[in-house]
């Protein structure tokens, strides 16, 4: 290491203290699912038990994922290219194994049992799930929960008929899951949301008339338009038997915060919010979500995301089922070659959001 740079000494000694120099020497086929490295001096990076020749410490950078490599700029190598294909395989039937043991077990099951019948840490199994199907664990629990629970009211003649089609054992676990992910009483559901307290309240703002409306849960409904009666009208719509109760001044202060958050974006919306969707669109949803402020993606990048790369067309049709405009940023998608597509709320009020967003990108 005589001819080498401080800077250079420093890194491979780090490098070689680091137990993953360890994995490589070895080449350690257990460790390929665990981390890559890239190497500096060709721009790929290799799996741990690569069979290329030993790259030197001080060229080498480590990386979590194959994904994390090639956004720092580097390319698989031809054994990397074909066990990405691999691992993505095996990754995608661990997830889908852990998929069907969730919805056929009768009580939600613990990280920790999901990760030992997959053979994996939790920390790993939880980033594995994660990658393919677009939401934790326990997220994709609560989505399959609430999907067939809403599928059994609206199917069954009677809630009795409901709890035994769902095959629980008693009355009270599919009452207690089921008010949970429905936000309601079962027999409330089953009748539109009969007896269901909404407060709503209507403002003002740039990008027109907005409502927003608020279950026990959290907001449930933020709608934009030009005709502040037509907003009413169409929350009406959309629970035509909820009790729903007109903004008292406390409630006014929520509406504001929303109307804070369309004018200045990179402040966030600290508020809790009340998603109702299918599994499916709940991943779309969240992925959404996670997109930065001031940046943009397609609905073939979301597909990508939530791991369904052939569903662009479900992926529009969950961002037009959007019923939380803003909150789940619908807005940040665009066509491929980067034009505005169609949304919900006009396509101006879109351009205009992108507009609000853009000298924001810094921060994102």
């Amino acid at each position: 290491m005589a001819s080498l740079s401080k800077n250079q000494r420093r890194h491979a000694l780090t490098i070689t203290q680091d137990p993953r120099w360890e994995k490589i020497i070895a080449r350690d086929a257990s460790a390929d699912t665990l981390f890559v490295y890239g190497v500096k001096t060709t721009g790929i990076y290799c799996r741990a038990s690569s069979c290329a020749r030993l790259p030197k410490p001080e060229n080498i950078v480590f990386f979590n994922s194959a994904e994390e490599a090639e956004t720092a700029g580097f390319r698989p190598s031809k054994r990397a290219a074909r066990d990405k294909s691999d691992v993505l395989q095996h990754h995608t039937m661990i997830a889908e194994n852990a998929c069907r043991f969730i919805e056929q077990s009768e009580t939600t099951p613990t990280l920790e049992q999901l990760a030992e019948q997959a053979g994996l840490s939790s920390f790993h199994f939880q980033r594995v799930f994660k990658s393919i199907v677009g939401l934790s664990p326990k997220g994709y629990d609560t989505a399959w929960r609430a999907r067939t629970i809403r599928a059994q009211l609206n199917e069954c003649k009677t809630v009795t008929e409901a709890i035994y089609t769902a095959g629980l054992s008693s009355s009270s676990r599919f009452y207690e899951r089921s008010s949970k992910v429905l936000g309601m009483r079962p027999k409330d559901f089953k009748t539109g949301g009969n007896n269901m307290d909404i407060h709503f309240a209507i403002g003002e703002c740039s990008l027109g008339s907005i409502l927003v409306a608020q279950s026990f849960r959290g907001v449930c409904a933020i709608l934009l338009g030009d005709d502040p009666d037509k907003l009413a009208r169409d929350l009406q719509d959309m629970m035509p038997k909820a009790n729903l109760i007109g903004g008292d001044e406390q409630f006014e202060q929520i509406v504001a915060q929303v109307v804070g958050f369309i004018e200045a974006p990179e402040l966030g919306l600290d508020l809790p919010l009340d998603i109702r969707g299918t599994a499916f669109q709940e991943r779309v949803w969240q992925a959404l979500r996670e997109v930065p402020v001031g940046t943009t993606v397609s609905y073939s990048d979301i597909a990508e995301k939530i791991g369904q790369p052939s569903a662009v067309r479900a992926v529009a049709q969950a961002c037009g089922q959007n019923r939380l405009a803003v909150a789940i940023p619908c807005h940040r998608v665009v066509r491929r070659d980067g034009s505005l597509s169609g949304y919900r709320w006009g396509v101006e009020r879109k351009q205009q959001l992108l507009a609000q967003e853009k000298p924001h990108r810094h921060l994102s």
